[in-house]
């Protein structure tokens, strides 16, 4: 974590004993060996019975220095080097404040608070982007074929995509809250993912009061975007799902949960997708007998005199 003054135990010679090391940490990385903010002398670090490694030492500290925050962290030594520490919830939330002048110390209750955060953040970017809008767009694509779902479809379509929208603006400023929470710690990716999917269904929602009648001349062109930047959207925010889940380490069991939910509506897609195209090919038929049969009695429409 970047600014910690951290103390490292390390195995040291393949054995059981351990030396202590610090570190300043000014980056994503733990650096070289180096003094820290505190003066320390006597360090040592020992293996105890229970496989939970003790750090002792002495810190000079600074006047007026009583309680400090605390973060600790188990991580693996990798060809005598130190590897980095997991990122699962556990670790997130291991951190809690220290007394350096009575010894007292409190478990991080922000820990816990935190994890909160980026859990709920998690669920609403993945009922919004992940379920409400994908389920939108399958209301638009496959149930305006049926002329009885006409304008059922527009209504159910719009209804999604603004209820995932509103949610998916709260997920995404959840998000934002969380970047500014966790100074030092970026994940790059997911958060210009996040801001790409933003941008893009804020993009859509104010395209709505610039829709195109449907004789207008724009309108095919309207609909090409229309159709491009929505399923750019769903994707972008399917990828960032996974992605964040990657980031929190969450449990299989939501992972899994998740894939099936993701792979029910596809399943309805396809299904809906073969369904429609069985509707269009039989009124295509239909349309082109009503056309061919007359009354003349010789199959072909009466000319025009």
């Amino acid at each position: 974590m970047s600014g910690a003054q951290a103390l490292v135990a390390a195995p040291k010679g393949g054995g059981s004993a351990y030396a202590v090391q610090t570190y300043s940490i000014s980056g994503y990385s733990l650096g070289s060996p180096g003094p820290i903010s505190y003066p320390t002398s006597d360090l040592s670090a020992e293996l105890g019975g229970d496989g939970r490694v003790r750090m002792f030492g002495t810190l000079k500290l600074q006047n007026g220095t009583g309680e400090v925050n605390q973060v600790w962290q188990v991580g693996p030594v990798a060809s005598g080097s130190i590897a980095p520490h997991a990122m699962s919830g556990d670790n997130l939330a291991s951190k809690g404040k220290l007394n350096l002048v009575t010894g007292a110390s409190t478990a991080g209750g922000g820990g816990g608070s935190l994890l909160r955060k980026k859990n709920t953040h998690g669920v609403l970017n993945a009922v919004s982007w992940g379920l409400l809008l994908p389920m939108g767009a399958i209301f638009a694509r496959y149930l305006k074929t049926f002329k009885s779902a006409d304008p059922a479809w527009f209504y159910l379509h719009v209804t999604c995509q603004v209820i995932g929208y509103a949610v998916g603006v709260s997920g995404w400023a959840t998000g934002i809250h969380l970047g500014n929470m966790s100074k030092g710690i970026t994940y790059s990716l997911h958060r210009n993912i996040g801001i790409s999917v933003f941008a893009l269904g804020t993009l859509q929602i104010f395209a709505l009061f610039l829709r195109p009648k449907k004789e207008h001349k724009y309108r095919f062109y309207w609909n090409v975007y229309h159709h491009s930047v929505g399923y750019t959207i769903i994707i972008l925010g399917i990828v960032n799902i996974f992605k964040g889940m990657s980031i929190l380490n969450v449990e299989q069991k939501w992972k899994t949960g998740y894939i099936i939910a993701i792979c029910i509506l596809g399943a309805i897609a396809l299904i809906l997708e073969a369904v429609t195209w069985g509707v269009v090919l039989k009124r295509r038929r239909s349309e082109s007998k009503t056309y061919n049969g007359t009354s003349n009695g010789n199959g072909h429409l009466p000319l025009s005199m």
